[in-house]
């Protein structure tokens, strides 16, 4: 997995841009727009996503169509779950703190 993935996804703008690719290829003056942004914070921004391998360009006559390059984010996915079970199971044990549970010991055999 690309170390910049994840500073890449760290930014809402580019958040936003990958939300808006779930629908579909978008152009570049597209998502410009939804951004509320300078053309040129835009850019930067779609910069950082196609160097993380999050999205691809192509260009179509004088435009450039930004599409989703789900793998990517497919391969985060996976990292992420190997500690989705220990914050699933911290959650748990918080809850059960909070609802005056006793805490779930294991003990030693």
């Amino acid at each position: 997995m690309p170390p910049d993935i994840f500073g890449a996804l760290a930014n809402p703008a580019r958040r936003t841009i990958l939300d808006e690719l779930r629908n579909g290829p978008r152009t570049a003056g597209d998502l410009t727009g939804l951004l509320r942004q300078s053309r040129s914070a835009a850019s930067e921004h779609l910069a950082v996503l196609r160097e993380a391998g999050l999205v691809r360009e192509e260009r179509q006559g004088r435009h450039r169509v930004y599409h989703l390059q789900a793998a990517a984010l497919a391969e985060v996915g996976g990292w992420l779950r190997h500690y989705e079970h220990y914050w699933n199971r911290r959650l748990d044990a918080l809850g059960n703190l909070l609802d005056g549970n006793p805490p779930n010991e294991e003990k030693p055999t």
